[in-house]
């Protein structure tokens, strides 16, 4: 996954982000920083739309909530790690609760990391480089 910079200096330029919640506000408030740091975004409100987006557009880093009707953001998260063409894609865990169970059963389904809502432009853009540096 290479990543150039633009004229700004932004690393993110160009980067594929999937942000996948149930609540509009969350994915508005992502969408809306995302897009200033220069990616390209796709969003999904649930698991179900996410799995069926996500292999179309192929995103290079996935932001999932965990709770989420029909279908979880561990249930998504796992599906996506066993798909063989989407395994190596990182995913980030987006939860409203900070507990290390929850931060531990995000890493048994797979995610890469894990992110605290409500979050701030600079903790969503610095997980995201996290990410993108592996």
């Amino acid at each position: 996954m290479a990543v150039a910079m633009d004229a700004t200096g932004s690393d993110l330029q160009g980067l594929k982000v999937m942000v996948v919640d149930d609540s509009k506000t969350i994915r508005r408030t992502a969408e809306t920083l995302l897009r200033k740091a220069g990616c390209e975004v796709v969003t999904a409100n649930d698991g179900f739309e996410a799995l069926a987006k996500v292999v179309e557009t192929r995103p290079d880093v996935i932001f999932i909530d965990i709770m989420m009707p029909r279908l979880d953001g561990y249930q998504t998260c796992a599906l996506i790690k066993h798909n063989r063409m989407l395994k190596d894609t990182p995913v980030i865990m987006l939860s409203s609760k900070d507990g290390l169970f929850d931060r531990a059963r995000g890493r048994v389904a797979g995610s890469d990391m894990y992110l605290t809502k409500p979050f701030t432009r600079d903790e969503l853009l610095g997980v995201l480089r996290q990410c993108v540096r592996r």
